[in-house]
C-alpha cells in the first residue's frame, strides 16, 4: 500500500498506487510521494537496511531460542498409535523399561496423589484454539498441564489398561526429535516476519503498519503451529496455559488489522473506520480478559468476530465509496471471499468434532495447521501480488485447496458418519475435480490472463508499422494503440520524461513504455502511461515490462525491414526508369525522326510523352493526386482518341493528397487495364470516367457503352486478376456491373486511402 519507492527516475503526474509495495530493491534511493503523484527525491535509507538485517537477526533468535528450548523440553521417547476408539497404542520405544509393553493401550498418567488422569489422542493432537466446546476445552488444558508439570519435574507414571504401572525418568528431547515440520513451518514465519518488517521500512504509512501487525501475527501463528507440530505427549507447561489465548488473540489481531487497512485503502472513508475499531476494541477487551484475568476459555464470539470481519472486508472492497471499481479492490475482494469461504467451513467442521467417531477426531487437528499455512501464504502474497510468481500462486491455491479438502472430510464423517477412508477418497476426489475444472478460472480472475495470440500480435504490429511509414506523426498514437490490444489497460496517456526500457511503477499499477524515435522526430519521445491491465483484472508484472520491451524491439524491426524493402524497392525503380529513358527513349526519339508518315510520327511522338511520364511516375517517391489525375487523363485521353472512342472525365477531390509509389504504381496500372480491356473487347464509343476522393475515400468508376454483358461469367485472367490483386493491396473493393440499356460499369472503392494531405478544400475537375 506504498507508492513505488524504488524506481530510480522520479515520475510524474502518474496516478496513485494500488496496493503494498513489495521490497523488491531494499537500500536504493527512493522517491518521496507528493499529492500529485510521483515527486522527487533520494533520501538515504541505511537506517532502514540496518532495521531491516536487525530484524534477520531477531528472527534467527527466536528460531534458535525456540529450538533450544523445545529440544531441552523434558521428553517420553515413544511413537504412539491412535485406536479406533481414540486411545493411544505404543507403537514402538528406545526405552527398556517400555519395549515390553508395545501394543498395549494407555489408560492415563498417575498424579501425584495417586490418582490416575485419562489421557487419550485427543488430548495429545488437539489444539486448545480448535475445540468449540469450552467444558471440552478446560478438561483437555487442565490433562495437559498436569502430565506437563509431570514431565518438568522429572517423574512420570504411566498406566496401561492391562494394570501395568511404569515409572519414567523424562529426559531432553534433542534437536534430531524436533520433526521436519518444526523447521519447515519455522523457515516460513522466519520468511514472513521478514516480509513484515520489509513493508513498514520501505516507507512507514498506517497501512503498511497494519500489515506489519498482520504479518508478524501469522509469523508467531505458525511459530506456534511448529512448536505444536513436535511429537511428544504435551506442550511445556506454560504454553500450556497460555496457547488458547495467544492463538486467539493472534487471529483476532490479525482479522482487526485486515479490516482497518481494508477500510483505508482502496476506498476510504470515515465511516468505515468505525467498525475497524469496534473489532481493536474486542481484540483488546479479549487479550485483556484472557490474558490478564485468565479468562480465555471462550470460543464462539472470538470466531463470530472473525467470521464478522471477514464479511466487512468483502463488503469495504465490493462498494466504491465514489461508485467506480478499483482493479486492486476487485482482485483482494476475491481472495477475501476465497479466504472467509475456507474459514468457514473449517469452523462447521471444527464445531462437529463431538460428533465423529473417536479415531477420525484427532485427525481434525490438521485443518487448522493447513489454514494457518493457507492464511499466511496469502497475507505473503500480498505486497508482491503483482510480481508473485507462478510457484507462490500455485503453492497459496494448493494450500487453500487442502483446507476446503480437510473441512469437506471432517464434514463427511459429522454428518454423514462415513468411514474415514471413504470420506477421505470422496473429499480428495472433490476437491481436485474441483481443483482441476476451476485452477484457470481462478488464476484468470486473481491474475488475469493475456489472451491475445501470437498470430494476432504479428497482425498488429505489421499493420501499424505501415501506418506509421505512411503516416510519421502519429507513430507515438499508433503504438499507445498497439499496447491497449496487448494489455487491455483502463488507461493509456502520454507523459513526459525518457527510459531505455519499460517499467512497472506504482506497485504494479503502471506500466511505463519509452516511446522510440520511429521517426527520427525529436519532438516524439516520451513515454506511454498504461494503468491497470485487462480492463482492472490485474497489476502489472515485470513481465509485462520485459513484453513491452520486446514488443517496441520488434516494432523498430519491422520498420526497419519495410524501410529496407521500400529503399531497395525506389533503388530498382530508379535503375528501371533510367534504362528505360536511356535505352528505349533513345530508340524511340531515333525511330520518331525516321517515321515514313506524319501519322507514324505523331504516334511515336505520344509514346515516347507516355514512356518520360512512366519513367519520371518511376522515378519518384511521392506523386500529387491532382498531377497524377492530370496524367492519367491525358494518357487515357490519347489511347481513346486512337480507336475513336470518346473520354468523359470528371474528377474532384476534398483535399490535396500526396500518393506513395506504391498507391500511384496501382491506381496507374488499374486504370490502364480497364481502358486496355475496354478499347480490347468492348467496341465502345463513348467511356465515362469519374474519380472522387471525400473525407478519406477514395472511388473510381468507370462506365462503357460497349457490348460486354454478364461480368460474373467473365474468366479473371492476368488483365482482371492483377486488378482485384492491386485494390485489395490499397484496401479496397472492385466490382463490375451491367449497365442499361448496354455497356458495363466498374466500381473502384478504398475506403481508407493513406497519404500525407497537403491541405483541404482542393478540387479538380476536368
Amino acid at each position: 500500500m506504498t507508492r513505488s519507492t524504488f524506481d530510480d527516475t522520479p515520475d510524474s503526474g502518474l496516478p496513485a498506487d494500488s496496493g503494498w509495495a513489495p521490497a523488491s530493491r531494499l537500500g536504493e534511493p527512493a522517491s518521496g510521494s507528493t499529492a500529485s503523484g510521483f515527486a522527487s527525491g533520494t533520501p538515504r535509507i541505511g537506517w532502514r537496511r540496518q532495521a531491516l538485517l536487525l530484524a534477520a537477526v531477531m528472527a534467527c533468535l527466536t528460531v534458535f531460542l525456540l529450538a533450544r528450548v523445545m529440544a531441552n523440553n523434558p521428553h517420553i521417547p515413544a511413537d504412539w498409535k491412535i485406536t479406533a476408539d481414540g486411545q493411544l497404542e505404543l507403537a514402538y520405544t528406545p526405552l527398556p523399561a517400555l519395549k515390553d509393553l508395545a501394543g498395549q493401550t494407555l489408560r492415563g498418567v498417575e498424579t501425584p496423589r495417586g490418582s490416575v488422569l485419562p489421557f487419550g489422542a485427543l488430548a495429545m493432537t488437539h489444539s486448545s484454539r480448535w475445540i468449540a466446546d469450552d467444558a471440552l476445552r478446560e478438561q483437555l488444558v487442565a490433562t495437559r498441564l498436569a502430565v506437563a508439570q509431570s514431565l518438568e519435574a522429572g517423574r512420570v507414571v504411566l498406566v496401561f489398561r492391562q494394570g501395568e504401572r511404569v515409572e519414567l525418568t523424562a529426559q531432553p528431547r534433542g534437536y534430531a526429535a524436533l520433526g521436519a515440520m518444526f523447521w519447515l513451518l519455522c523457515a516460513f514465519a522466519m520468511v514472513l516476519f521478514l516480509v513484515g518488517w520489509i513493508v513498514p521500512l520501505v516507507q512507514p504509512q498506517a497501512r503498511n503498519l497494519l500489515y506489519a501487525v498482520m504479518a508478524l501475527s501469522q509469523s508467531g501463528q505458525l511459530l506456534l503451529a511448529a512448536v505444536a507440530s513436535v511429537p511428544g505427549l504435551t506442550l511445556p507447561s506454560s504454553l500450556v496455559v497460555q496457547e488458547h489465548a495467544m492463538l486467539t488473540v493472534l487471529d483476532m489481531a490479525t482479522a482487526s488489522a485486515v479490516l482497518h487497512a481494508t477500510a483505508l485503502h482502496p476506498y476510504r472513508s470515515a465511516w468505515r473506520t468505525v467498525p475497524a475499531l469496534l473489532s481493536w476494541a474486542a481484540t483488546f477487551t479479549f487479550a485483556t480478559w484472557s490474558v490478564v484475568a485468565g479468562h480465555g476459555y471462550v470460543w464462539w464470539w472470538p470466531q463470530a468476530l472473525l467470521l464478522v470481519d471477514g464479511a466487512l472486508c468483502i463488503t469495504f472492497l465490493a462498494w466504491p465509496v465514489s461508485g467506480q471499481a478499483h482493479p486492486f479492490a476487485l482482485v483482494m475482494r476475491r481472495f477475501a471471499a476465497v479466504t472467509v469461504g475456507a474459514l468457514i467451513l473449517l469452523t462447521m467442521a471444527v464445531t462437529l468434532v463431538p460428533l465423529m467417531p473417536p479415531d477420525v477426531q484427532p485427525l481434525a487437528a490438521v485443518g487448522p495447521v493447513i489454514w494457518n499455512v493457507f492464511f499466511a501464504s496469502v497475507i505473503l502474497m500480498v505486497p508482491f501480488i503483482s510480481r508473485s510468481q507462478n510457484v507462490m500462486r500455485e503453492f497459496a491455491m494448493l494450500a487453500g485447496v487442502s483446507t476446503v479438502a480437510t473441512s469437506v472430510d471432517l464434514l463427511f464423517v459429522a454428518v454423514f458418519s462415513f468411514s474415514q477412508f471413504a470420506s477421505l477418497t470422496l473429499s480428495l476426489f472433490i476437491a481436485l475435480g474441483a481443483y482441476a475444472a476451476v485452477r484457470q478460472w481462478v488464476l484468470n480472475q486473481m491474475m488475469g490472463a493475456r489472451a491475445l495470440t501470437t498470430e494476432r500480435m504479428f497482425e498488429h504490429l505489421y499493420r501499424i508499422a505501415r501506418e506509421v511509414e505512411a503516416k510519421p506523426e502519429r507513430a507515438a498514437e499508433r503504438m499507445a494503440d498497439l499496447l491497449r490490444h496487448v494489455f487491455e489497460p483502463l488507461e493509456a496517456t502520454r507523459t513526459g520524461g525518457a527510459a531505455r526500457s519499460s517499467r512497472v511503477v506504482a506497485n504494479g499499477s503502471v506500466l511505463l513504455v519509452p516511446v522510440p524515435n520511429l521517426t527520427q522526430s525529436p519532438m516524439l519521445e516520451g513515454q506511454i502511461a498504461l494503468r491497470f491491465a485487462e480492463r482492472g483484472k490485474r497489476l502489472f508484472t515485470p513481465e509485462d515490462a520485459r513484453l513491452a520491451d520486446r514488443i517496441v524491439e520488434q516494432l523498430m524491426r519491422a520498420l526497419a525491414h519495410d524501410r529496407a524493402v521500400e529503399r531497395g524497392r525506389s533503388e530498382e525503380r530508379q535503375r528501371i526508369a533510367q534504362d528505360l529513358h536511356d535505352d528505349i527513349g533513345a530508340r524511340l526519339l531515333t525511330l520518331m525522326y525516321k517515321a515514313p508518315s506524319k501519322e507514324m510520327e505523331d504516334y511515336v511522338r505520344h509514346t515516347l510523352q507516355d514512356l518520360k511520364t512512366l519513367t519520371r511516375g518511376l522515378a519518384a517517391s511521392t506523386h500529387s493526386l491532382n498531377l497524377a489525375a492530370a496524367e492519367w487523363k491525358a494518357d487515357i485521353t490519347q489511347r481513346l482518341d486512337a480507336v475513336r472512342c470518346e473520354l468523359e472525365w470528371s474528377a474532384a477531390f476534398d483535399q490535396e493528397l500526396t500518393l506513395s509509389m506504391v498507391q500511384w504504381s496501382s491506381l496507374t496500372r488499374i486504370l490502364r487495364e480497364l481502358v486496355s480491356n475496354c478499347i480490347a473487347h468492348s467496341q465502345a464509343t463513348r467511356v465515362v470516367m469519374d474519380l472522387r476522393l471525400q473525407d478519406g475515400q477514395f472511388t473510381l468508376t468507370m462506365s462503357d457503352d460497349g457490348v460486354g454483358r454478364e461480368p460474373a461469367r467473365w474468366s479473371h485472367g492476368l488483365g482482371l486478376g492483377g486488378i482485384r490483386k492491386r485494390v485489395k493491396l490499397m484496401g479496397g473493393t472492385v466490382s463490375w456491373q451491367e449497365r442499361e440499356p448496354r455497356g458495363i460499369v466498374c466500381l473502384v472503392s478504398v475506403p481508407n486511402l493513406r497519404g500525407s494531405a497537403a491541405g483541404s478544400g482542393a478540387a479538380a475537375k476536368g
